[in-house]
């Protein structure tokens, strides 16, 4: 089957490549010629672990190609794939410029039945003002059904997430579509993955549902770190207690420093300026924002409580980007720590495997190090905001030697208390009390004493 994917930024490359290694002849288009220059070389523009290989492999055997001519390549396909941006606006809403675009230059260019595929989260509603405009630029002169297929990659997993989903969610009244729907995803349906067949409507609804809920389950462990701080208890074994639960469940239930990258910040506003369009008040999802936009505060606060005046002090950071395994910064809750550490007069150091590139036209002034024991070389403390594997285990003795003062400030809590304590460091992490041993090192001591 021949499929379009229009946009090939983070979804629709990670769509194309995957679509493409099930066996579909998949054409990803782009507007911008130095990105579909790079992509046909087999150059990769962002960092997602395993997209590179699984792009060129599926590029060597004939089944992905990318183009910036849209026209030819919507007529050739059975099934277009809409994988464009929708940035927030100032209010919070998504713009849907780019989505009305596309939908518009499909409409143009539909020359026999196509089903046409929102990839793009979009607002609940979006896919009647997608078919209105299809409609509307074709004359009706063919037919065509609108589809809602959210995606639910997590950035650093997503080739994974796509290849094997916990779901795969449809979204359309068309019985014709729903058939060539399931036959583009056959090799999930043979692997058992559960399919959720619905209206457009409830699709679309779905996706910001899902986002806001792992979002509300963020800020509130984040707020349950606090009152740990607070009476003295420890928020992992809180998590831990919480998580067995078979209701509530262990994921999203690590304290830190706020949510952020692309999705989360944007689909939670997102979703809260829907329920205002309808005389609405989505109370949870707004007190989750406050509570995001608190933590990040409480966050720079503990490492100003640690430092005392931080004018002059230099401080090494490790971690920039939202979380591991991306380049991502977009509202990564490190920027506004490392912009307020710059503010206060503050010498910054700073070391990310990926996402220095993108931090230096941001953050001019931080020195960029090349590794973590740079970023501590000579600082007063070693803030830790982003929690590649390669922070898990930094040789401690070496890492003393280098700092000014031996203090680091984990805010993603990857170190044990009684560890740090034993290496002798000044140890600040969040929502656990300092110095005390983890609850399963003292039930191993205890059970050999």
């Amino acid at each position: 089957m021949n499929i379009c994917v229009v946009g090939s930024g983070y979804v629709g490359l990670v769509t194309g490549a995957c679509l493409a290694d099930f066996g579909m002849n998949v054409t990803g288009v782009d507007k911008i010629a130095s990105k579909v220059e790079a992509l046909q070389k087999g150059e990769i523009p962002i960092y997602e672990p395993g997209l590179r290989s699984i792009v060129r492999k599926n590029m060597a055997e004939g089944r992905l190609r990318f183009t910036t001519e849209l026209g030819p390549a919507i007529e050739q396909a059975r099934a277009v794939f809409i994988a464009v941006g929708t940035p927030p606006r100032p209010d919070g809403s998504a713009d849907l410029t780019f989505i009305a675009q596309v939908a518009r230059s499909i409409g143009r260019h539909l020359n026999d039945y196509k089903v046409i595929v929102t990839k793009s989260t979009v607002p609940t509603g979006t896919g009647q003002k997608i078919e209105k405009l299809v409609a509307e630029e074709s004359g009706s002169s063919q037919e065509f059904a609108v589809v809602s297929n959210p995606e639910f990659l997590r950035e650093g997993s997503a080739i994974d997430d796509f290849l094997r989903p916990d779901r795969v969610v449809i979204g359309t009244r068309d019985p014709r579509a729903i058939e060539i729907m399931l036959e583009i995803y056959s090799p999930l349906r043979v692997a058992d993955v559960p399919f959720v067949v619905t209206d457009v409507e409830s699709a679309e609804l779905i996706k910001y549902a899902s986002n806001g809920f792992l979002a509300t389950k963020i800020s509130f462990i984040n707020e349950v770190a606090a009152l740990c701080e607070a009476f003295g208890a420890d928020v992992g074994v809180v998590a831990q207690g919480m998580g067995l639960d078979s209701r509530i469940g262990p994921k999203f239930l690590h304290p830190g420093p706020g949510f952020g990258g692309s999705c989360f910040p944007k689909d939670t506003r997102a979703v809260a300026q829907l329920a205002k369009e309808k005389g609405q008040k989505f109370r949870i999802i707004d007190a989750v924002l406050e509570a995001n936009d608190a933590t990040k505060e409480r966050m720079l606060a503990k490492i100003r409580d640690s430092l005392g005046d931080l004018e002059g002090r230099t401080v090494g950071v490790l971690g920039l980007s939202f979380k591991p395994d991306t380049d991502d910064i977009r509202e990564s809750p490190a920027l506004p720590i490392v912009e307020g550490l710059l503010a206060d007069g503050a010498v910054v150091r700073a070391h990310d495997p990926e996402a220095m590139p993108g931090c230096r036209e941001l953050f001019p002034d931080v020195v960029y190090c090349d590794n973590a024991y740079e970023a501590a070389r000579g600082a007063d403390a070693l803030v830790i905001l982003t929690e590649w594997n390669l922070f898990r285990a930094l040789e401690l003795k070496r890492l003393k030697r280098l700092l000014h003062r031996p203090l680091v400030i984990d805010l993603r809590n990857i170190y044990q208390p009684a560890q740090m304590a034993a290496a002798g460091f000044h140890y600040v992490s969040v929502g656990r009390p300092e110095g005390r041993p983890a609850p399963e090192m003292a039930a191993v001591a205890e059970e050999r004493a």
